[in-house]
C-alpha cells in the first residue's frame, strides 16, 4: 500500500512555522515545489482588479469582485499538497497570517482553508496561536486501511461480475496517469492521480455517497506519519503498476486475483 510503503530519507519541509526558523531539507532528485503552481499563483487583491472606494473601475466596464472561494479553494489544494509532501510537519503549529505572506494573500482565506482541513481531521485548531497539524500513528492508518478494504473490495468484487470489460479498458488512461506521476518521483502528483483512478472505478457502482465517503479515507490514508521517510520513486512506481494489474484481472473476472490485488494494494504487508 502507498502509505506502507514509506522510505527513505526525511522530507524537507517548505514551510516554517512561526517560532521556527525555516530549514533547507536533504537533497532531494524532484526539483523543488512552488508553494502554489505559477499558473494558478494567487495575486494581490488589487492586482486581481478588485473594485475599491478608492478606485473606481475603468469607463464602461463592470466592477469585478474577488473570487474568494477560487483563492481558498486554491490555498486548500496546495495546503493538501504540502500535507502530502511532509512540508508541514505534524505537530507543528503554523499560522494563518505567516502563511498569507508566503501566498501573497490575506490571512482569512488561509484560515478559510485550515479550516476546512480541521473539518477533515489533518489539523486541529489551537487558540490565539494558528492550526496545529495533527500527529497521526501507524494505527490510525492501518485502521484506514482496514476500513478501505471493507468498502472497496465488496464493490470491486460485485463490479467485476457485472461490469463489461470494454469499460474496465477505458480506464487505462488514468492507470497510466498514475504510472507517469510515479516515474517522476512527485508524490503529490501521484497522491491526485492514484484518487481519481479509485474514484472512477468506484463510479461504476452508481453510488455517489460511496464514492465520497471512499475518497474521504483515501486522502486521509495520503498523510504521512510523524518523521515519516520520504516514500520512494521505486515504491510509487510499484503502487502505479497493481493499478494496471487491477484492471487486467477485473477484465478478466478473476475474482481471486481482484480480491488479492485490493486487498494488497490498501494494505500492503498488513493484507
Amino acid at each position: 500500500m502507498e502509505q506502507a510503503r514509506a522510505r527513505g530519507a526525511a522530507a524537507p519541509q517548505l514551510f516554517a512555522s512561526p517560532h521556527v526558523p525555516e530549514q533547507a531539507g536533504p537533497a532531494d532528485s524532484r526539483p523543488a515545489r512552488p508553494l502554489i503552481p505559477e499558473q494558478a499563483r494567487v495575486v494581490p487583491e488589487r492586482a486581481r482588479g478588485e473594485h475599491t472606494h478608492s478606485e473606481p473601475p475603468a469607463p464602461g466596464t463592470a466592477p469585478r469582485t474577488v473570487q474568494r472561494h477560487s483563492v481558498r479553494g486554491q490555498i486548500l489544494e496546495a495546503l493538501r499538497t504540502a500535507l502530502v509532501d511532509g512540508e508541514l510537519a505534524p505537530g507543528e503549529v503554523y499560522s494563518a497570517p505567516v502563511l498569507g505572506e508566503r501566498f501573497g494573500v490575506s490571512a482569512t482565506p488561509v484560515r478559510e482553508a485550515m479550516q476546512q482541513l480541521a473539518i477533515e481531521g489533518a489539523v486541529e485548531v489551537v487558540p490565539n496561536r494558528g492550526f496545529r497539524v495533527t500527529v497521526r500513528s501507524a494505527r490510525e492508518l492501518a485502521e484506514l486501511a482496514e476500513v478501505r478494504a471493507l468498502i472497496e473490495i465488496p464493490v470491486m468484487l460485485r463490479l467485476a461480475r457485472t461490469i463489461p470489460a470494454a469499460r474496465w479498458s477505458a480506464l487505462r488512461p488514468l492507470a497510466d496517469a498514475t504510472a507517469a506521476a510515479a516515474a517522476t518521483g512527485d508524490r503529490a502528483a501521484y497522491a491526485e492521480t492514484d484518487r481519481a483512478f479509485h474514484r472512477a472505478l468506484l463510479a461504476l457502482s452508481g453510488n455517489q455517497q460511496l464514492v465520497a465517503v471512499a475518497d474521504d479515507l483515501h486522502r486521509r490514508s495520503q498523510w504521512p506519519l510523524t518523521s515519516a521517510p520520504v516514500t520512494r520513486r521505486a515504491d510509487l512506481v510499484a503502487d502505479a503498476a497493481e493499478h494496471m494489474a487491477l484492471l487486467e484481472a477485473l477484465v478478466a473476472e478473476d475474482l481471486t486475483v481482484v480480491q488479492s490485488l485490493v486487498r494488497e494494494h490498501l494494505t500492503g504487508a498488513e493484507g
